[in-house]
């Protein structure tokens, strides 16, 4: 090309540039014209720093879709731009947003071109858990938030190098990887604890600099559709995580305390509703009993236990167990912990009036083989349940009691006829979840001599069958604590049970009001029971458990 052909396209650049910019500058006073008419304030976004924080809470897909963009965020405000706020689809996400006025939201109006521009800035953004109604975490991206706590001592570090909306998805990120069963966040005077419940103990995992409250709690609030202007009383809400091969269920409560709020958020993974009796802990002559019970077509199984038990986790192994198509579940709870596939699941409302005893009733017209009711609480529910299985259904329940002998007198403190509880009850189920020793670092121990005249003592009163498939050698192992285990020696947890089947003996006493606990472990022993704590040595005699966790747990 000739010098003259360069000039002549140089020039012909130059026009084009021009052109461009006076185009540019005419959408900006037309942008400015149209902010006047709209009542808006009017903004140029090339000339504001927009807060990479801020530009997360709203979805990148979502801002594209309405040619809006969040700008600016400092506790209960937030500044969206918008290319339209006239237009109803924005002003109802405006509402939204704002979570129905409870985060004050100014909207301003730019350049259709100001936005776009504004938009390259989530090619930025790190990748993120994006909370919604649910909470997609690709393996990917929950395995990089996890790469950085390899040990919950890393949490700390972790929290303080991530932007304050990735804050809440590392920690639980965190809670996920040490299969805690609870996340608590505490505000304290002059700093925020983290602890995670794992395996029933709760463990300060991290810390964070108080004035990060109000943040952190807001942004919980947020993802979780609670109210953030309120913070008085207690709330509740709930997030759904979905990863790659499983769902969690994330149910956050808060109440007000001295220094700010307390946050607990509980972990409900879909998975650990599949559980089998074997995966429960079940065994011997407890495993014979309980699939021998749940086969009859009518009567009560009641399990007992404190809570945090597993209780409810057994009934859904049961009913698990029983579920097929030729037969009808329904279940009553308080709240839905998991859901189960062909079953169908109530969930008590008692504002509404719809308590524990209307709803088991309501189902009870249902047509059902199969009735789980969370927990029999008062006397009406309790009544309810024992006509419903003395009139040709399965129920299975709950009741707080200390063991399986407590059921019963626990019944009648609450006036249940007796001459109708005998008949409706099939078996009673006590339980406890000790800690499972982790496999990796356990090491062979002997016991102490007052220890080892305790588990003698348990050993010695154990059913014949059961004596008679001792190991000769008895080996007992204790924790030590590795990587694998996060240095707590434990890592998972199994159930230690005793069940007994409630036949003559039993029923006659209850007709003859002979029910004191003592008395009911003394019939029931005699029939063979093993009790939990028998049950736990031979588990600690298996290494699944050590024989201080035992104690800990049925003590």
């Amino acid at each position: 090309m000739s010098n003259q052909g360069h000039k002549q396209q140089g020039a012909e650049e130059v026009l084009d540039e021009k052109m461009k910019e006076i185009e540019l500058k005419r959408q900006e006073q037309e942008a400015q014209v149209h902010a006047a008419q709209a009542g808006v304030q009017y903004i140029n976004l090339e000339h504001f720093p927009i807060d990479q924080d801020a530009l997360s809470f709203i979805e990148e897909v979502q801002a594209r879709a309405l040619g809006v963009i969040c700008i600016y965020q400092e506790m209960h405000i937030r500044k969206v731009a918008a290319v339209h706020p006239e237009h109803q689809a924005v002003q109802e996400f405006i509402q939204q947003f704002s979570n129905n006025g409870a985060i004050k939201v100014d909207v301003v109006l730019t350049s259709q071109h100001s936005w776009e521009e504004a938009m390259k800035l989530y090619a930025r953004l790190p990748k993120k858990i994006v909370f919604s109604d649910d909470v997609t975490i690709s393996a990917d991206i929950l395995a990089g938030f996890q790469e950085k706590i390899k040990t919950l001592d890393d949490l700390t570090h972790a929290l303080a190098e991530v932007q304050m909306t990735d804050k809440v998805a590392m920690i639980l990120a965190g809670g996920l990887k040490s299969d805690a069963s609870d996340i608590h966040i505490e505000a304290e005077e002059n700093r925020i604890i983290i602890r995670y419940r794992i395996d029933g103990i709760l463990h300060e995992v991290a810390q964070l600099p108080s004035e990060t409250w109000q943040q952190v709690i807001a942004r919980i609030k947020l993802i979780s559709k609670m109210k953030i202007n309120i913070t008085s009383k207690s709330q509740d809400g709930r997030i759904t995580i979905r990863l790659k091969d499983d769902a969690v269920d994330v149910r956050v409560s808060t109440i007000p305390t001295a220094f700010g709020e307390s946050v607990v958020m509980r972990l409900l993974r879909s998975s650990h509703a599949a559980h089998t009796f074997e995966d429960l802990g079940l065994r011997g002559s407890a495993y014979a009993l309980l699939e021998k019970e749940i086969v009859r077509p009518n009567g009560m199984i009641i399990t007992t236990g404190p809570t945090g038990s597993g209780k409810t986790t057994t009934l859904y192994a049961i009913v698990n167990k029983l579920n097929d198509s030729k037969t009808k579940i329904i279940t009553l709870e308080d709240p839905i912990e998991y859901k189960l596939q062909g079953i169908n699941q109530s969930q008590v409302d008692a504002e509404k009036g719809y308590t524990f005893a209307a709803g088991l009733r309501s189902i009870l017209r249902q047509d059902p083989d199969i009735v789980m009711v969370g927990e029999l609480r008062d006397l009406e529910t309790a009544d309810t349940a024992i006509n419903a299985a003395l009139t040709g259904h399965l129920v299975v329940s709950t009741l707080h009691t200390n063991d399986a002998a407590g059921a019963i007198p626990r019944f009648l403190a609450m006036d249940v006829k007796p001459f109708l509880l005998g008949p409706a009850l099939n078996a009673v189920i006590g339980q406890r979840l000790v800690r499972k020793l982790c496999e990796k670092c356990k090491k062979q121990t002997l016991l102490a001599p007052d220890m080892q005249v305790r588990v003698d003592a348990l050993l010695a009163e154990l059913p014949d069958a059961e004596k008679a498939q001792l190991k000769t050698e008895k080996i007992f192992y204790f924790a030590v604590g590795c990587e694998v285990c996060n240095g707590m020696g434990y890592k998972g947890r199994v159930g230690v049970y005793e069940i007994f089947q409630v036949g003559d003996d039993i029923e006659k006493a209850i007709s003859e009001q002979r029910v004191s606990e003592a008395e009911m472990r003394d019939i029931a022993r005699a029939q063979g029971m093993v009790t939990m704590a028998q049950d736990g040595i031979l588990k600690a005699l298996d290494g699944i458990t050590s024989v201080d966790e035992v104690f800990r747990v049925t003590e």
